[in-house]
């Protein structure tokens, strides 16, 4: 089998709304006696959206008109249809993603072409969707070393380092170009904390003041120094707590990046420093870059050029693979069809034992709680390391240990495994559980950290399930 299909995504962020048109070439790699296994062989940007402001009625609403009216002028810039469009992605990220009516916007934007996957990214996986369209997960593959992607954009800078390919950690700050913005010569709007931190090192920055560039650097400086005690390349001050969004924490003392990459609306002003005026996008972003560029504790890391810089963030749904479940799966009746379901795989090395499964799954688990909420996430993994009783015992132990918070929910346990275990681990999951939680366990499906799964309505007399993966698709 071979495909081309026409993909789109789309990326509203706190500062930028844009789109990109990609065509995808799909293939079979599966030999005739094997399931299907669909791999994408070749993938070629076909058009590139101008980079819009994203519009807002308000400080607590996003202009859903206003989006649409993008998307639908670049779907007709691109000369493509809406019917041509088979697969795509809408990924609403950073201060956006809080806005009161994120979730309205992007169904409507859904409904624009295709099944999409539709995602509000919190600060945790948008670190991670940012560090991977901005190749840094394959650079540190490369490199054999530690890189530390900071996603510096219009409210949050995103940081995720991965380690010889594998994620080590992330984090996110309250740092970006646009938390200061400039009007006609004078600060129109500071926020909060940048205030505070201002004031903190003696500079007093408020609205309606004069927009004094010397003064400006310094605090562009200040936020730069903070960025630096994130990757710990300086002790952190009486401030920097404080500066985590949503009250999250730093880096974990393990991911300790030896490399750096920048991506983000401020990126470009780190790599390619612009001329002339530096408010001509009505923040300190260029100056912001600047102070990036010339912070001596960050320059001591190896300096690597993304793939992507602005556009890391904007994905495309790469292919959707149909595939059917193996015949021993176990379902809560009633629970299905799901849809849109993120995946949070465990690697294969922390499942060969359940001790650091279960310590996977917790340390992956805040990147799908978005605000602190509990949403639906399916947990996958290969599974074949446990094919006895007793270690199928004990692996239902890990995974039930692992993901209380999102037991706690009132989704159903979704599992996602590779091995012939569905059946046994589902029963082995709802005797742990006291039958007080629904489960959901399939196996016979392989999955990547980063896909969606839909799983359809039991088929074959409910022997089977029918289940779509799709995987996000990043410009690098």
């Amino acid at each position: 089998m071979h495909e081309e299909i026409c993909s789109v995504g789309v990326d509203i962020g706190t500062s930028t709304t844009q789109l990109i048109f990609s065509r995808l070439t799909i293939e079979n790699r599966a030999s005739s006696y094997t399931a299907p296994r669909i791999q994408i062989v070749k993938k070629e940007v076909v058009h590139r959206s101008g980079i819009y402001f994203t519009p807002l009625r308000s400080g607590t609403e996003i202009d859903a008109e206003a989006v649409k009216e993008i998307v639908r002028k670049e779907y007709a810039a691109a000369g493509i249809r809406p019917a041509d469009v088979r697969t795509g992605a809408v990924i609403i990220t950073g201060e956006t993603a809080r806005k009161q009516n994120a979730n309205e916007v992007l169904e409507a934007l859904a409904s624009l072409a295709g099944d999409f996957v539709v995602a509000t990214a919190g600060p945790d996986l948008e670190s991670v969707l940012s560090a991977r369209g901005a190749g840094a997960d394959r650079l540190s593959e490369e490199a054999r070393t530690a890189v530390a992607n900071l996603d510096v954009g219009g409210g949050t800078t995103n940081i995720a380092v991965f380690d010889k390919g594998k994620l080590a950690g992330v984090c996110c700050l309250d740092i970006g170009g646009r938390l200061i913005r400039v009007e006609h010569g004078r600060i129109a709007y500071v926020y909060h904390k940048i205030e505070a931190l201002a004031r903190a090192h003696g500079i007093a920055l408020r609205a309606g003041d004069a927009a004094d560039v010397e003064m400006l650097r310094r605090v562009c400086g200040l936020m730069a120094d903070q960025l630096a005690q994130a990757l710990s390349r300086r002790p952190p001050d009486g401030q920097h707590a404080g500066l985590y969004t949503n009250g999250g924490k730093p880096l974990p003392e393990a991911a300790r990046a030896r490399a750096v990459t920048y991506s983000g609306g401020v990126a470009d002003c780190i790599y390619t420093p612009p001329e002339g005026d530096v408010f001509r996008y009505g923040d300190v972003g260029v100056l912001l870059g600047q102070a990036i560029r010339g912070n001596a504790d960050l320059g001591g890391l190896r300096l690597f050029r993304p793939a992507e810089t602005i556009r890391a963030t904007v994905v495309g749904a790469g292919t959707h693979t149909t595939e059917v479940s193996g015949s021993t799966i176990h379902y809560a009746r009633g629970r299905l069809p799901v849809k849109n379901v993120p995946v949070l795989r465990v690697s294969e090395e922390d499942e060969a034992a359940p001790e650091t499964l279960r310590d996977a799954i917790r340390r992956q688990m805040p990147m799908y709680q978005p605000e602190g909420r509990i949403e639906q996430v399916a947990i996958a993994f290969s599974g074949r390391s446990y094919t006895s009783f007793a270690a199928i015992q004990k692996l239902a132990a890990a995974v039930t240990d692992g993901a209380a918070e999102s037991i706690a929910g009132g989704y159903p346990l979704i599992l996602v495994v590779e091995a012939d275990i569905g059946k046994v681990l589902g029963n082995a999951l709802n005797v742990r559980l006291d039958f007080r939680k629904d489960v959901i366990c399939i196996d016979g499906i392989r999955t990547q950290d980063g896909d969606y799964v839909d799983i359809g309505a039991p088929v074959a007399d409910g022997h089977v399930v029918p289940v779509v993966v799709k995987t996000l698709i990043f410009n690098s």
